[in-house]
């Protein structure tokens, strides 16, 4: 067997293209005879339409057509998955606006300078509806209407049956409500399409900025009624994604209409603050309640979600009843667990996923309860996790939300990220400046999680060896910037024995791979990687059978040998190479390449332990972030310089939630946040110096031990950071603050906490009461289906 690069720190194989300016983006693709299209977007959150006007931009310089929606007449659908079936979303708004940049009409111009020019002359009269922002607000009796054939702002709930209550054997309990709060996914890269109306081979090529391009194919083809064996769909360097790039846009759908009804190409690029009002995830208000024994022993979790799924009831709303439930859990022993949610239609943009998508909520709101549940008991946080870890012998472990852990040792992950943070001399410092009274306090924050990822799915791959000796692999996952055709490359690499060099990997093309499920849910490795390896060792069996005939000797005999050349068992002076081996399959009228689809036996789940270290200024509330440590476990580490980026991205990203971003709306649905003068994203001058590192924890559910990375630094950051300024504080009496932790809420909870106003409860809205029950309809409307 050839010696092993997997495990090693091999350098990106994407990255010389890319910094050398040759990457090859949707907006930078050529295509003759363009049309520019630029969408009039509604400046209403509500609003009914009473005339689209465009009798003048028409007649501007270099325009082709305006169109509405009773001019193109395409049929409303659900952008990916479908959370209320009532609510499903039209191209272009058809008889009112539900959210700030809904897009009514679409200008069609020789350039994208007159498309833009001609927007301000389209004319649309709106006659404004009250609006609802807040997704509580949109659950109470009386508010403004999504839609008013549903007659209710519910687009989806459900409540635990009628029963015993998960706190009856509490000797303590402890309540909070918390926010995790509605986010920007702001990717470098915004929306954009290029459609081609026809070539020799297609009636139609989509070139789009996605993660999940057979899937955006497969929509296409039923929302047009199209063959698929003329649709091509190609995804070129796509600038980043975080869940945003899911599915169909609207503003996809009518590139696609324009093109056909044209017969020329057409092409979009979201503009910054387009995107701003397109990509948005997070998005829930949790009350919580946790029940203890005064020893700090667990005794049962009272969860009652209020999730925003924004207008149309948009996917991401989707992710409190399945993501945020299936992993209520945690890392915990819980025996009883209750969990009732409610999922609200409000006047914002339609809420998708965002990296973690409805993991990082449900780590959040647990690790926010157990560090209250510490300071209830006076016991020490690491202390209360450690008493109710869930133990090695326990795995695989069946959770009470129907999940089975396959493999975890929890305390391994926390004790590792204790002792890189030196937690002892940290504590010494924190308690000399509470002694001196310093202005600027130390806050100590951590957070154990556990998330899921590969499961429900499997995924293509293939390899290929060619008579020069270089191999191809086709795999139908789409990176956008992961690093695949790295560590694809390593795996293939390995298996047969020749040099990364040789190795090409081709990706998010339809026409090139036949299938494949795309990116999202930290899921490429484990699944893509193992079908690559499993094609791997299948091309070697194949290599072996010719092998053995150009050795004239028995299958059985021939090996793959440590120089990647295929030799006889006991006689390696005699030997054929892959070139060889590859020229006889062609000689003999075939091709040496295998194929296969990998079915994942479950889902894995990766854990880890994160600390925070943060000073916080206790004038003005200012919290600056001193110290990251993030140990995660993503079983069996490939490359550990592709983990440490992804530990680095997704770290970067929940600091961000915990202390800066949240995308804000004014009551009336009017978004106060949509450029990055409001939004605020760190720059590497905020981060802090991130120290990351793993333990490995190889699962049994894939022949890699691999799981997922993408995602996990983002779910264990968000709440340690959130935790360490709760920390900062807490000799001042306070209790909790809500993310974002801006100075003004630091400063708002102290001046509360001064008062005596320190309980961070409140009684959730009456609504969960009438939900169904988990097991019938989750949906409000009788004819839905389950979710």
């Amino acid at each position: 067997m050839p010696g092993s690069l997997l495990g090693t720190a091999v350098r990106r194989v994407e990255d010389p293209d890319l910094v050398r300016g040759r990457g090859t983006f949707v907006d930078n693709l050529p295509a003759t005879d363009a049309l520019h299209l630029a969408f009039v977007r509604s400046p209403y959150a509500h609003a009914r339409i009473i005339s689209v006007d465009s009798t003048e931009a028409l007649a501007a310089p270099g325009v082709v057509t305006v169109c509405s929606a009773e001019d193109l007449d395409l049929a409303a659908y659900h952008t990916f998955f479908v959370l209320n079936d009532a609510c499903a979303r039209p191209p272009l708004a058809r008889g009112k606006v539900r959210f700030v940049g809904d897009p009514v009409a679409v200008v069609v111009a020789e350039s994208w300078a007159a498309a833009v020019d001609a927007l301000e002359l389209v004319d649309v009269d709106y006659e404004p509806l009250d609006a609802v922002a807040d997704p509580e607000a949109a659950l109470l009796p009386g508010a403004p209407l999504q839609f008013e054939e549903l007659g209710t702002n519910l687009a989806a709930g459900a409540r635990e049956p009628d029963g015993s209550d998960p706190l009856d054997d509490a000797e303590v309990v402890v309540r909070a409500r918390i926010e995790n709060q509605r986010l920007a996914v702001a990717p470098i890269e915004g929306n954009a399409v290029l459609v081609e109306p026809g070539d020799r081979e297609f009636d139609l090529v989509m070139h789009l900025s996605t993660q999940m391009p057979h899937g955006a194919k497969a929509q296409l083809v039923e929302l047009f009624g199209l063959q698929p064996d003329a649709v091509r769909v190609v995804a070129p360097h796509v600038g980043g994604a975080f869940g945003g790039k899911a599915g169909l846009p609207v503003e996809h759908v009518v590139a696609v209409a324009l093109a056909r009804r044209l017969g020329r190409p057409t092409r979009w690029t979201e503009t910054r603050s387009e995107a701003q009002l397109s990509m948005h995830g997070r998005g829930q208000v949790q009350y919580a309640e946790l029940g203890l024994r005064r020893d700090g022993t667990v005794t049962g979790l009272r969860l009652r979600v209020v999730g925003d799924a924004g207008a149309y009831a948009g996917f991401g709303g989707m992710l409190a009843m399945g993501p945020s439930y299936s992993m209520a859990q945690g890392v915990y022993r819980i025996p009883r667990l209750g969990y009732d949610v409610a999922v609200a239609l409000t006047n914002t943009t339609p809420m998708g996923a965002f990296r973690g998508a409805g993991r990082p909520e449900a780590a959040a709101l647990l690790e926010r309860m157990m560090d209250l549940a510490a300071a209830e008991l006076d016991l020490d946080p690491v202390e209360i996790r450690r008493r109710n870890f869930l133990q090695p012998a326990d795995f695989p472990y069946p959770t009470l939300t129907g999940q089975t852990y396959d493999v975890g040792d929890y305390d391994r992950a926390l004790q590792e990220a204790l002792r890189i943070a030196d937690l002892d001399a940290l504590r010494a410092e924190q308690a000399a400046r509470r002694e001196r009274g310093d202005v600027r306090q130390l806050g100590i924050g951590l957070a154990s999680y556990v998330e899921i990822t590969g499961g429900g799915s499997g995924e293509f791959g293939g390899v290929e060896m060619a008579a020069d000796g270089t191999a191809t692999i086709r795999v139908g996952t789409s990176a956008h910037g992961q690093g695949h055709a790295t560590s694809f490359a390593m795996i293939v690499a390995d298996k047969l024995g020749i040099d990364m060099a040789s190795v090409r990997f081709v990706q998010s093309d339809t026409a090139a791979v036949p299938r494949g499920q795309g990116t999202g849910g930290s899921r490429s490795l484990q699944l893509g990687g193992s079908a690559v390896a499993g094609a791997a060792d299948d091309l070697v069996d194949l290599g072996r059978e010719a092998a053995a005939t150009l050795l004239e000797a028995a299958v059985d005999d021939v090996v793959l040998g440590a120089d990647g050349t295929f030799q006889v068992t006991g006689v390696p002076s005699v030997s054929v190479s892959w070139s060889q081996v590859a020229a006889r399959a062609a000689d003999d009228g075939g091709q040496l390449a295998t194929e296969l689809d990998f079915e994942a036996k479950g889902a894995t789940f990766p854990f880890g332990t994160h600390v925070s270290v943060v000073e916080v200024d206790t004038e003005t509330g200012l919290v600056t972030p001193l110290r990251h440590i993030a140990v995660d476990d993503c079983g069996r580490v490939l490359n550990p310089l592709l983990v440490a980026g992804q530990q680095h991205g997704g770290t970067a990203q929940g600091i961000a939630q915990a202390l800066w971003e949240s995308f804000i709306y004014e009551a009336d649905g009017t978004p106060l946040t949509s450029t990055f003068a409001d939004y605020s994203l760190p720059t590497a001058v905020e981060v802090p110096a991130l120290e990351v590192s793993n333990t490995e924890t190889p699962t049994p559910l894939n022949p890699l031990g691999a799981k997922g990375i993408g995602e996990s630094s983002s779910i264990g950051s968000t709440p340690a950071v959130q935790n360490a300024v709760v920390d900062a504080l807490s000799h001042l009496g306070v209790r909790h603050v809500d993310m974002p932790c801006t100075p003004a809420r630091v400063w708002q909870a102290m001046a509360q906490a001064a008062a005596g106003d320190t309980d961070p409860w409140r009684e959730p809205p009456e609504v969960f009461a009438d939900l169904p029950v988990r097991g019938d309809s989750a949906r409000p409307d009788a004819a839905g289906a389950e979710i």
